[in-house]
């Protein structure tokens, strides 16, 4: 028992130049850290809620229209053509874009289509490690990559 209590106290004093070191680490962490936010855009800055815009059809017949389409897209930053292509392979029917409308050759409620779009928000425009909108696609050798502005990551997108 004695040497136990021996041994620990040697042990103590290089406890001590571990917990003063780790104090001055501390430190030099906090400064890292303020470098790292400083150079940080703005936009990594601000928290703000990203809500996926509501879906405006209609049916005409045989066909579902989406009469506020570019409205849709001016809040996700995507080109039509994309988000067509994803509604009909989703929906698995023909789409066609007709003087800023969205036409579907089927019918289909609206919880249905605003359930597909949520689905395309969060694979192709919301950012996958901040969940923030700023993002962009960038396709390279037939490979289409999601990348965000504000924090840097890049993820794969398959479709």
């Amino acid at each position: 028992m004695l040497g136990l209590y021996h041994s620990i106290k040697a042990f103590f004093p290089y406890l001590r130049s571990i917990i003063v070191r780790g104090h001055d680490l501390k430190e030099d962490y906090e400064k890292m850290l303020d470098r790292a936010r400083a150079v940080l855009p703005e936009k990594t800055l601000t928290f703000e809620r990203f809500e996926t815009p509501a879906i405006e059809s209609f049916l005409q017949g045989n066909k579902t229209i989406i009469r506020n389409f570019e409205t849709i897209l001016q809040k996700i930053r995507r080109p039509p053509e994309l988000l067509a292509k994803y509604f009909s392979k989703e929906l698995a029917i023909p789409a066609s874009l007709e003087s800023g409308k969205l036409v579907l050759n089927g019918k289909f409620y609206e919880r249905n289509l605003k359930d597909k779009l949520q689905a395309f928000v969060d694979a192709a425009v919301v950012c996958k490690e901040c969940k923030r909108p700023d993002t962009k696609i960038v396709e390279k050798d037939g490979i289409k990559t999601l990348i965000c502005e504000a924090c840097g990551a890049r993820a794969p997108i398959k479709f």
